[in-house]
């Protein structure tokens, strides 16, 4: 006997719609200035921008990015006892607030060396 065989196949999913739209705008507006998410993000808006407007023009400096940022996660891993996979520890990289930016410093470093510089860029994937 399955489980899934004794659940309901009908799911149902509702929603609240407001009539009037400014009570609506204003409700929404009320919750996102108090939401810690919010907040945490303009924190790190220096950071991000700054991350963002670095230009990689120098062929020493785009080699040490890409040694110094990984191309995977260096977290994720599979824990093995006598040779059976026990469980998967998942990459933890996606948790940082700044993955995005870092991963896309690598990625200008790694595209001057192969456009501007005509090196062969396989040994950093």
């Amino acid at each position: 006997m399955k489980v899934f065989d004794n659940t309901t196949k009908k799911i149902f999913l509702a929603s609240w719609v407001s009539i009037n739209p400014a009570e609506a705008s204003n409700t929404h507006a009320n919750q996102r200035q108090g939401s810690f998410s919010q907040v945490y993000y303009n924190i790190l808006q220096p950071l991000r921008r700054r991350l963002d407007s670095i230009q990689v023009g120098d062929r020493q400096l785009a080699h040490r990015l890409c040694k110094l940022i990984p191309a995977q996660c260096p977290f994720e891993r599979d824990v093995k006892l006598f040779g059976k996979t026990l469980f998967h520890i998942p990459p933890m990289c996606k948790l940082n607030p700044l993955y995005e930016e870092v991963v896309g410093l690598r990625f200008r470093a790694m595209c001057y060396l192969a456009d501007e510089c005509g090196e062969d860029v396989s040994q950093y994937c």
